[in-house]
């Protein structure tokens, strides 16, 4: 599935996210995994100080952490990077 229309799903449904598709998004948007430390994968952004945190919860991840994501996306006004 494309990245696209995997972030609109993501959007509509922040609730019921596979962590695998979390992560290809959150990549997608330029950020890079740094450390996974246990169940925290942190990522951090070249632009940005801020890291975020994801975790992967039986396969699903967590909806706060989407919201977090999409927090950052909308007030950094982050775009997808070219495929």
């Amino acid at each position: 599935m494309r990245v696209q229309k995997r972030f609109k799903k993501l959007i509509d449904s922040p609730n019921n996210v596979r962590f695998g598709d979390a992560v290809s998004i959150v990549k997608a948007f330029g950020f890079k995994l740094e450390r996974v430390r246990g169940s925290h994968h942190l990522f951090a952004h070249p632009d940005l100080v801020e890291q975020l945190n994801m975790q992967n919860v039986s396969g699903k991840a967590k909806p706060y952490q989407i919201m977090q994501f999409l927090r950052l996306v909308e007030r950094y006004n982050l775009t997808l990077e070219d495929s």
